[in-house]
């Protein structure tokens, strides 16, 4: 779980979480949970494999605000050939209110932007 204190310049000007920086705490805690998981995003590069978002869902909840500590909780739901989704749920830390729900789908590449199918033990990790 990757945990984000919200400051002044993640809010619009009432003190609110502005909408699309809860896709920025997507990025970061699937980021996160991809190190966990024995994948840095540097030695994969190094390897020529590259994860793009091909798809977003969100649905938005309850506001997230100024001072406020949010948790993200990632999985993976889905692995297919070359792709795989994410789940995320943003709770506020402080009363366990849920936020934010959404998920992503992440596409590997090759470095000329061509569809890798993925390799098995990036599977096997995923899985």
């Amino acid at each position: 779980m990757h945990e984000i204190k919200i400051y002044y310049e993640d809010t619009d000007a009432e003190g609110v979480v502005y909408y699309a920086n809860y896709l920025r705490y997507f990025e970061r805690a699937r980021t996160e949970w991809l190190e966990e998981h024995g994948l840095n995003i540097r030695e994969l590069l190094g390897r020529g494999i590259l994860f793009i978002v091909a798809r977003t869902e969100i649905d938005y909840r309850s506001p997230a605000e100024l001072y406020d500590t949010i948790q993200v909780e990632t999985t993976i739901s889905e692995v297919s050939k070359a792709s795989f989704w994410i789940d995320y749920v943003i709770i506020r830390k402080q009363d366990s209110k849920t936020i934010v729900t959404g998920r992503t789908k992440m596409a590997c590449i090759s470095r000329e932007r061509k569809i890798l199918r993925l390799p098995q033990d990036i599977v096997d990790k995923l899985s």
